[in-house]
C-alpha cells in the first residue's frame, strides 16, 4: 500500500498549488476553483485511507524496493483459455442501451439476451473444452 499511498499523495500535492494558481488568475471563479478543490480532497482522503491502511497491513512484495518478481508468484486463479462469452454480453448491453432509445421491445430481447449470455459466462469453465 506504499506505492498507492505516495501516488495519491503526490497527486494531492499537485493540485494544491494548481488549485491556488486557478483561483488567483480566475480571480476566484467559482466552478473551476471547487471543482480543483473537490479533486484535491478526494485525492487527500484517499492517500490518507491508504496510509491509514497500509499500517495495519504486512509489508507486500510489491512495497519491497529490492524485491524480486519471484516473491509474488503463487496462484493467480483459474481463467478459461479462450471465451466468446463476453462478446454476446457487451452485444446484449448495446441491445438493451440501444432498446433506451428506440423502444422498450428492444430492451427486453437485449435483457433476455443478456440473462442467457450471464448464465453461459458462469456455467462455461463446467462443459466442455476447457471444463475443470
Amino acid at each position: 500500500m506504499r506505492i498507492e499511498t505516495k501516488l495519491f499523495l503526490y497527486l494531492l500535492g499537485f493540485f494544491v498549488p494548481v488549485t491556488l494558481i486557478y483561483g488567483f488568475w480566475s480571480k476566484w471563479e467559482p466552478i473551476g476553483t471547487t471543482a480543483l478543490t473537490l479533486s484535491a480532497l478526494l485525492f487527500a482522503l484517499t492517500g490518507f485511507y491508504l496510509y491509514m491502511t497500509g499500517k495495519k497491513l504486512p509489508l507486500r512484495p510489491e512495497d519491497n524496493a529490492s524485491g524480486e518478481i519471484e516473491d509474488a508468484e503463487g496462484n493467480y486463479g483459474y481463467f478459461v483459455a479462450s471465451s466468446w462469452t463476453p462478446l454476446w454480453l457487451a452485444g446484449s448491453g448495446a441491445i438493451m442501451f440501444a432498446g433506451l432509445a428506440v423502444g422498450w421491445w428492444l430492451f427486453i430481447i437485449g435483457a433476455f439476451v443478456g440473462i442467457v449470455a450471464v448464465c453461459l459466462w458462469v456455467f462455461e469453465s463446467f462443459s466442455g473444452e476447457y471444463s475443470i
